[in-house]
């Protein structure tokens, strides 16, 4: 079996995003490694996000859905993928051309590697004026990105550690992660840059600034869980 032949599923959930949306697109379409299959999963926008996605069908399968947060939405995406591997990317944000390819020379190298992420570069949209961007902290430098975003995950390793928590608005993708550490899975971090964030005025972690608290709940949950496996 040859890498090209291993399929990659590429999901992007969408919430009112119509003016991203074709260059994150884009940025899939782009990838150096072909196999790949685009889903984009729309959460109940109303905005034209549709319209945006359906310009690049096929290759893009389109699905629609009540709104009930990303998690919801990478889980529908999730259903609805068939490939071997499952990476995901928000609607506002963009992929190198070789993230897959990079990541895909990894995990098909090694066995016992069950996840690879990348390095991330933050950017601001080119839409914010200056006192807008001096609202919002752009950092520098490229790090490393432990997020959904940056990551490529095996489909069998995914299924070890289970559905994203629609419970959470914020933190979602930490709190997979914490779960995925319980399980034992086995990351690792590419050098390279994999990924860029857009930074604008409607960042999930902006809209839902007030949500921080779940983060907290999150980390106790995880504790708790912890503590019940070493009693066991």
């Amino acid at each position: 079996m040859t890498e090209q032949s291993l399929l990659v599923s590429a999901i992007i959930a969408v919430y009112n995003c119509e003016a991203y949306l074709a260059d994150a697109i884009r940025s899939v379409i782009n990838q150096t490694y072909r196999n790949i299959e685009i889903i984009v999963v729309d959460d109940g926008s109303t905005d034209n996000s549709k319209g945006v996605a359906l310009q690049f069908a096929p290759p893009v399968r389109y699905h629609h859905q009540p709104n009930g947060g990303i998690a919801a939405a990478w889980n529908q995406g999730i259903k609805l993928a068939k490939g071997d591997f499952f990476a995901f990317l928000d609607a506002d944000d963009l992929w190198t051309d070789n993230k897959i390819r990079q990541q895909m020379n990894v995990i098909s190298e090694n066995a016992q590697c069950d996840i690879v992420f990348g390095h991330v570069k933050q950017f601001y949209s080119q839409e914010l004026n200056e006192e807008e961007r001096q609202k919002i902290w752009c950092p520098d430098d490229i790090i490393p990105g432990v997020s959904a975003i940056t990551m490529l995950i095996r489909l069998d390793s995914f299924y070890r550690v289970g559905w994203f928590d629609t419970q959470w608005r914020k933190g979602i993708f930490n709190d997979w992660y914490l779960r995925a550490g319980e399980c034992g899975l086995v990351s690792h971090m590419l050098p390279q840059l994999v990924a860029q964030r857009r930074l604008h005025q409607k960042n999930h972690g902006i809209v839902h600034r007030d949500k921080s608290i779940d983060y907290v709940r999150m980390f106790r949950a995880s504790l708790s869980r912890r503590r019940s496996q070493a009693h066991d």
